[in-house]
Order: structure tokens, then C-alpha cells, then sequence
């Protein structure tokens, strides 16, 4: 007999045990005003040195604390502690994305009314991130110029699921021989009017862009709940 309905059937149950989870967090994060950001992305995106530099923007003027993911190692965590800002590590060891309850756990003993911004980095993976709600405000989908232009095509889910792409190392482009109008095309197949925003975290070229949208984001999540 197969084994495939069962298989289902767990699936089924797994999700929607973490989407009551999400439900949870989502709402604590509401109640406390925090904006809660999600990062999605392959290996080798820049995604952490992106966050490392965000959070240093970002602290100068806010409240931030990020949560890191990873199978093995605390390498991230160790590069974000750079910023000044908490940081805390959650070990994933099998599992290649993180789920709500390991961030219920990870926030154990802070106070998130101290805090405006909550960034998660989630595990370097394109594919199992896109079916986990992790009660975030806002989930960006990170590619790198150096990764090719039909990321879209290839992973739709993902990019369906994020509410903003962030396309990375765009100091590379030209060594990469990246076809912007290939990306754009290929993004705007995938998830028409998804907004864009083009970046590189070394050079900081298109840094300001991008924080005054997380900025932005933040006075609209801060207005929302004074209503």
C-alpha cells in the first residue's frame, strides 16, 4: 500500500500546526509594533552581509535585533554581533528552513516592546522556506546578479510567497554579464507588479532606497495599530 496519502496527511498537519504558531507570533509582534522582516535566499546572496549592514544603518536611529538561521555553526550569528545588535542564533541541524515555533523559542527572554525592528535570517534554501509562515510583516526574496536571471522561473514559489525582491551584488553586474531586462521580465512573469529593489551592500549603491522602505514600512505598521 503506498504510503503517499499519509504522507499527506503529516505534511498537512505540520503546516498548520506552524501556521497556529505564526498566528501567535504574528500577533505579538502587532501588539508590541515591532516590524518583523524576513529574509529568503539561496547560498551566497549576500544575505548576511546585507543584514549585517542593515542593522548597523538601522541602529543608529532604531531598535534592532536579528534572529539567524543555519543547519551547523554559528558563523552568522557571530558576523551580525558585529553590528552591536542582539543577535541570536537558531540551529536548524536537519531541517532546511526555520518554523514559527523555533522562533516562539529563539525569542524567549526578550522584550519585544524594545524593540522597532526584527530581522530573520532564514536558512540559505529557495525551496522549503516558501511553505513556513513565520509571522513576519514583510518576507524579502534575495538574488544575486552573480546567480542568473531566471531565478524566478525556476523557484516561482518562493518568489510568490515574498512580498519584495531584493536583487544583490549589483557591482558584479557587469563582470556577471547580468541581463537586467532578462530579470525584470522574468520576475514580472512570475509575480506581476512585484516591487524591486536593486542593491550592493558593499559599494552601498541602492542602500538608501532600501532603507527608507523598511523605514517607511515601519511607520505604516506603527500608524495601523494607533487605529
Amino acid at each position: 500500500m503506498s504510503s503517499q496519502p499519509r504522507l499527506v496527511e503529516v505534511r498537512k498537519n505540520v503546516l498548520k500546526q506552524n501556521d497556529l504558531a505564526a498566528r501567535a507570533l504574528r500577533e505579538q509582534f502587532r501588539a508590541a509594533g515591532v516590524l518583523v522582516v524576513s529574509l529568503v535566499s539561496s547560498p551566497g546572496s549576500g544575505k548576511t552581509t546585507l543584514l549585517e549592514r542593515t542593522l548597523t544603518a538601522l541602529r543608529e536611529n532604531h531598535r534592532v535585533a536579528a534572529l539567524v538561521g543555519d543547519l551547523a555553526t554559528n558563523n552568522d550569528a557571530i558576523r551580525l554581533a558585529r553590528s552591536q545588535a542582539p543577535v541570536k542564533q537558531i540551529t536548524t541541524g536537519t531541517l532546511c528552513h526555520l518554523e514559527a515555533a523555533m522562533v516562539q523559542n529563539a525569542l524567549e527572554g526578550w522584550d519585544l516592546n524594545h524593540l522597532d525592528f526584527l530581522f530573520v535570517e532564514n536558512v540559505g534554501n529557495l525551496v522549503c522556506p516558501s511553505s513556513y509562515d513565520l509571522g513576519e510583516n514583510l518576507r524579502l526574496v534575495l538574488m544575486s546578479v552573480t546567480e542568473g536571471e531566471d531565478k524566478p522561473l525556476k523557484y516561482p514559489t518562493i518568489f510568490n510567497t515574498a512580498d519584495v525582491a531584493v536583487i544583490t551584488k549589483t557591482d558584479l553586474a557587469s563582470a556577471a554579464e547580468f541581463d537586467w531586462h532578462s530579470a525584470d521580465s522574468n520576475m514580472q512573469a512570475v509575480r506581476p507588479g512585484m516591487r524591486v529593489l536593486k542593491l550592493s551592500a558593499k559599494t552601498g549603491e541602492g542602500m538608501q532606497e532600501y532603507l527608507g522602505f523598511l523605514t517607511g514600512r515601519l511607520d505604516e505598521v506603527r500608524a495601523a495599530r494607533a487605529t
